[in-house]
């Protein structure tokens, strides 16, 4: 199979390359999953998992990326809860070979049903940055209606989750980041931007939830400005402030099927708009994650061509549909979904508005 590969940590993205990888094979517990479109974040080739096992053993040539949608080919022995021609989104397990590939070995539980109606382009686009909200706000911030929140990064793509859940919860939003990023972040629900080159983010006032993924001396100065019993959530490592009467929480976002169907709800309703930079084919990822200019928004692949190719195992035309979605007979499938580019294209567009970071 295709797959983006790395083996030299010191290149960063500009190591990457595509190559001829063994297909995976479904272990215990485990589906494989014929990616149709994955997600990635660059920070991950600085993760110790990107590089060796649980053991610390190396295991590079390792396959980055660890969010995908795709449709299940194979199950593994005492694999329950999903099926061989399901529809499927969530996020890998970090100490294995990810998603940027045309096949990858995923444990069941990792994955949630995705809806006919929503895209793989789409779905790709939610586990991390959705995850991470999700889980920062409610699980660790605890955060309740009539509760302020101070989002930084409010135009990225964890900020754009974070703005809308919160406000969703009844939350008052300010976000931050860049000059250039003000109208997004409002675009997206934020009530209030601090430009943290040229505002004053201490004229924020006080906060009951600051959610970190900048660190630094934004940290410092934000845990001052929480109020008593807050919070300061952070998904860049442990931190180094805190708040004078408050709590501290770090995490590492972790996959969960309840919050993912959660958060698919919400995006077939209109209540939560993707962030989706850009699109690019699996031939072209390298050059799409060495981009020459900035890039607003999440880099999703579209590892799965929508042009029909050649199956290895029999499909039932009548029950495909031009997302993808397929009958299979045999264990493991090839096959592609049915459908018009532009359409594809149209209902990506849609779902992420009008615009054109796993976290520690």
């Amino acid at each position: 199979m295709k797959a983006i590969v790395v083996t030299d940590q010191a290149a960063g993205t500009a190591g990457m390359k595509l190559a001829e990888r063994p297909e995976p094979q479904a272990a215990i517990n485990d589906v494989v999953v014929q990616v149709h479109a994955s997600g990635f974040v660059p920070t991950e080739l600085a993760w110790p998992s990107t590089w060796t096992d649980r053991r610390d053993r190396d295991r590079t040539p390792s396959i980055p990326g660890h969010e995908l949608a795709g449709v299940v080919t194979a199950l593994g022995y005492g694999t329950t809860g999903l099926s061989v021609g399901q529809r499927v989104f969530g996020l890998a397990d970090w100490h294995r070979d990810g998603t940027l590939a045309e096949y990858v070995a995923i444990e069941a539980r990792n994955l949630a049903p995705l809806p006919g109606d929503v895209d793989f382009t789409v779905g790709a686009s939610l586990p991390i940055s959705g995850l991470t909200a999700w889980q920062g706000l409610f699980q660790h911030g605890r955060l309740q209606a009539g509760q302020s929140v101070l989002a930084h990064g409010a135009a990225g793509a964890v900020g754009t989750m974070v703005t809308q859940l919160a406000r969703e919860a009844g939350a008052y939003v300010i976000g931050t980041g860049r000059a250039a990023d003000r109208q997004k972040a409002l675009d997206f629900g934020a009530q209030e931007f601090v430009d943290l080159d040229n505002d004053a983010l201490e004229d924020v006032g006080g906060v009951d939830l600051v959610f970190d993924v900048i660190g630094g001396d934004i940290q410092k100065r934000s845990a001052g400005l929480i109020r008593a019993g807050g919070t300061l959530v952070s998904i860049v490592g442990p931190t180094e402030a805190r708040p004078a009467d408050g709590l501290t929480v770090d995490f590492v976002v972790e996959s969960d099927r309840a919050q993912l169907s959660e958060i698919v709800q919400r995006v077939r309703d209109g209540r939560l708009r993707t962030n989706i930079g850009n699109i690019a084919t699996l031939d072209d990822a390298v050059a799409a994650f060495n981009p020459t200019e900035r890039v607003s928004g999440k880099t999703i692949i579209r590892v799965r061509p929508l042009a029909a190719r050649a199956h290895r195992c029999k499909i039932s035309t009548k029950q495909t549909n031009d997302r993808g979605d397929h009958s299979h007979e045999g264990n493991r499938g090839n096959g592609s979904g049915r459908g018009n580019g532009r359409d594809e294209a149209g209902r990506a567009a849609r779902a992420a508005g009008s615009d054109k970071r796993r976290h520690r």
